[in-house]
């Protein structure tokens, strides 16, 4: 579970940008790097629009916390599609019109030209990511792992494993690594006799766990050899391998993906360069532009047929990218509805049990 943060760790986090006139409140690390190197630094240099850049471990906390103090001080928030779903319910964030964003480059309004739900009420997708596992290649010699249930096998692969700290994405991996259909993960995690299924999996590693909380400690954990295999945000793992030269392995099998989004928060100052910045960051270019930088994937169909090459100006991205039709033969599209509906319940039980 991300780190939450009170309103006056939220207003600090942003108070050095507040003169800005569009401040993009996000994750930081590679994530946040990919973000302002395709979209603030581009979206100033070509505007002329004072744009900057924030971040925190979970940006819904202090968005939250802004907003129902009257007290915004961020133009743009990056955001998770469930978290987007739940303030956007709340009447947090501002409702988004489709026919203020970008047409792609041959005239097709936006909202075709998006993937399926990658528009929301009150968000724009700009990214396809993944929680993936990735293991240090230097501690497996001969066999290597391959599949998501060789992260539950502590026989054949022996050594610590990371996990995030929290019930989403934990739970849908335990009962993938049991057998479980992906397409059967959210309908046997509604059942007492599923969630059962899923934290008896979890036992068989739990004593060999390290929990991690922000997405910059799975690469950390296993380049500091505390871990020899963690689950991982794709984007942070990658970024890993290719520019500190890591000798870190993703594995695919058994990933969840879903949709990082923009979304302007009610109230927010600035509200027309808000919107200007939605509409540049969110367009076909831009979008692409983001693959340079980490390893996810676009979520507009014009996209497709653009190249995508990593900063080096020699890798070809597409192969990397969650979005790769290869890399989704085992996956599992994250429920935003099971989360927003089950979230508070499911993450008290979590605590409950690892407290055990």
């Amino acid at each position: 579970m991300k780190k939450l943060l009170g309103l006056t760790t939220a207003v600090a986090l942003c108070a050095g940008a507040a003169n800005a006139d569009v401040t993009v409140l996000g994750w930081g690390g590679a994530y946040g790097r990919a973000q302002t190197e395709a979209h603030v630094k581009p979206f100033q240099a070509e505007t002329g629009i004072k744009a900057t850049m924030t971040d925190t471990d979970n940006p819904a906390a202090p968005i939250k916390a802004m907003v129902e103090a009257n007290n915004v001080t961020v133009n743009i928030v990056s955001l998770e599609y469930a978290d987007v779903v739940r303030l956007c319910d709340e009447g947090l964030l501002e409702e988004i019109d489709p026919a203020e964003l970008a047409p792609a480059p041959d005239g097709t309004p936006a909202e075709e030209d998006f993937l399926p739900g990658a528009l929301s009420d009150c968000g724009v997708s700009t990214d396809v990511w993944a929680t993936v596992f990735a293991y240090d290649d230097t501690r497996f010699p001969n066999a290597k792992p391959t599949t998501i249930s060789d992260f539950f096998d502590l026989e054949k692969f022996p050594g610590k494993r990371g996990i995030r700290k929290g019930a989403k994405t934990t739970l849908e991996m335990a009962l993938m690594a049991d057998g479980v259909a992906a397409d059967d993960v959210y309908d046997m995690l509604e059942t007492p006799e599923g969630l059962e299924r899923a934290f008896a999996k979890l036992d068989t590693i739990k004593n060999q766990v390290v929990w991690w909380e922000a997405g910059a400690q799975p690469p950390q954990l296993l380049a500091d050899g505390e871990v020899v295999m963690s689950t991982v945000y794709n984007g942070r793992i990658f970024a890993a391998a290719m520019t500190e030269n890591k000798p870190f392995v993703t594995v695919w099998d058994g990933m969840q993906y879903e949709f990082e989004v923009y979304a302007i928060p009610v109230n927010a100052p600035d509200m027309e360069d808000a919107k200007k910045f939605l509409s540049y960051a969110t367009d076909t270019q831009h979008l692409a532009d983001m693959t340079k930088y980490i390893s996810y994937g676009p979520t507009r169909k014009s996209t497709a047929a653009m190249p995508m090459l990593w900063e080096d100006g020699i890798t070809d991205m597409k192969p990397h990218l969650p979005t790769s039709e290869e890399n989704m033969t085992n996956s599992l599209e994250t429920s935003f509805e099971f989360w927003v509906d089950y979230d508070s319940e499911l993450n008290e039980r979590f605590n409950a049990w690892l407290a055990q």
